[in-house]
């Protein structure tokens, strides 16, 4: 007799987070065919277990059979909890089972993601092209690194994912495994099978015993986590199309938020933010109260047309509302703590990090080496931030460091020891010079 079986992992913030536990351990006490089918050779090969990364929507339910049936092969689903809410957890053992899998694996990573990729990214000031704050981007290596260790714990020689060819998870999936166990096979439905629509995946599944899930069908492509909502197709397709007002599910319409602003204090350590009104706080925590604060004010909402890794412009919408303001937090708190030229090198720099990571390289050495120039450029980036929430903007009202390299007595237009105005005339004169070099050759020749 075989059992689906539901582990959990999950680490505890220092304030917990209301309505996104796991429950402790699910366990089926019910026989589930999991074997069947799975010892001969499949239509296209051979694997022994595959680690699924499953969401238990109609695309993953139909993986699992069709991984049984084209490579004869048990099924350990995968869920990961990076904050995506409770609801998209619920009903996964029954979902799993009725699919077929052997086992359903489901980890809270949120405090991991938050601590380890999101924080460092926001240490580095990582926009991809101008605008994206990388929230599907830096959820994907997470989730990839915990598919490889549980492939490890459950000895399975493949990992799987309903990625489509068109877009950039596959790679960000992928090039984790690559990074952290070449070993593996990598099977990618999308790629391989004939299934090209959502009444053909219905098919399948009826055609496989396995139910349909019953839940309403989008006409957005959502992707959410604790740090975002992004928001695709339908009319977004088109970018001449505004986004309708009652797409929006993180945040208020500005024009419907507060009248009267609200101000809240963000306390910052080495470029990581650790409290909200001097109320230390677990990051994931910290994200969460912030995401509420801001929605509440429209914070946070991005539509941008993007350059995907592929090739393809892509139009998307996101919601990011505590990620705006510490976005905006940090960014205020390193100008008084940085100097120029550290603040546009980091700047060059933070570019190439972003690029990175939208490019699911998140695991190249080069990445790593930039974090610990990040790391180590911030260190004296503390401090706090005091800002002003009002209808969908975010305005600095105070900045204080124990680190700050700006002088008042330096700064003012009295008078200083320090300073001396009159110094300014020899640098100007030192600064201009090839300009006037320069000048004064076209002089020569006529063209001034």
């Amino acid at each position: 007799m075989a059992h689906l079986q539901v582990t959990t992992s999950a680490a505890k913030p220092l304030v917990p987070v209301p309505n996104r536990g796991i429950q402790a351990v699910l366990a089926s006490d019910k026989e589930t065919d999991a074997s069947s089918g799975t010892k001969e050779r499949g239509l296209r090969g051979k694997l022994n277990k595959v680690v699924l990364a499953y969401s238990g929507g109609l695309d993953t339910s139909v993986i699992v059979p069709w991984l049984r049936e084209n490579y004869g092969c048990e099924v350990v689903c995968f869920t990961a909890d990076v904050g995506q809410g409770i609801s998209e957890l619920e009903g996964l053992e029954t979902k799993a089972k009725a699919s077929g899998a052997c086992q359903l694996v489901v980890k809270d990573l949120t405090e991991e993601f938050v601590k380890d990729y999101v924080f460092p990214c926001l240490r580095a000031g990582a926009v991809y092209e101008r605008k994206y704050l990388l929230g599907t981007s830096m959820a994907r290596p997470v989730i990839a690194k915990a598919m490889v260790d549980v492939a490890k714990e459950v000895g399975a020689d493949a990992v799987a994912h309903g990625c489509t060819g068109k877009g950039n998870d596959q790679v960000r999936f992928e090039l984790t495994f690559f990074a952290l166990n070449p070993d593996l096979q990598v099977v990618a439905p999308w790629r391989e099978w004939d299934i090209t629509g959502r009444e053909d995946a219905i098919e399948y599944a009826k055609k496989h015993n396995v139910p349909v899930p019953v839940t309403k069908k989008s006409i957005y492509s959502r992707d959410r986590n604790l740090w975002h909502l992004s928001h695709e197709g339908d009319i977004l397709e088109d970018p001449a199309n505004e986004p309708k007002k009652d797409m929006y599910m993180m945040s208020v319409d500005p024009e419907d938020a507060p009248d009267k602003p609200e101000y809240l204090e963000i306390g910052i350590i080495s470029g990581i933010p650790v409290s909200i009104n001097g109320i230390e706080l677990s990051p994931a925590t910290l994200l969460s109260q912030l995401n509420d604060m801001g929605g509440r004010h429209g914070i946070g909402r991005i539509d941008m047309v993007e350059n995907r890794l592929v090739g393809m412009k892509s139009r998307g919408v996101y919601e990011t509302p505590g990620g705006t303001i510490l976005a905006a937090a940090c960014r205020e708190l390193e100008s008084l703590t940085l100097d120029r030229e550290a603040i546009q090198f980091k700047d060059m720099m933070a570019l190439k990090y972003a690029e990175l990571v939208y490019a699911g390289r998140w695991f190249d050495p080069l990445r790593e080496s930039m974090d610990a120039f990040m790391e180590n450029i911030t260190k004296t980036t503390s401090g706090s931030v005091t800002l002003k929430l009002y209808k969908g903007s975010v305005i600095v009202a105070s900045r204080k460091s124990p680190f700050s390299l700006y002088r008042e007595d330096i700064s003012s237009f009295e008078s200083g020891q320090i300073y001396d105005q009159a110094d300014a005339a020899g640098f100007i004169k030192l600064y201009g010079l090839p300009m006037r070099v320069r000048a004064m050759l076209e002089k020569e020749l006529g063209k001034i």
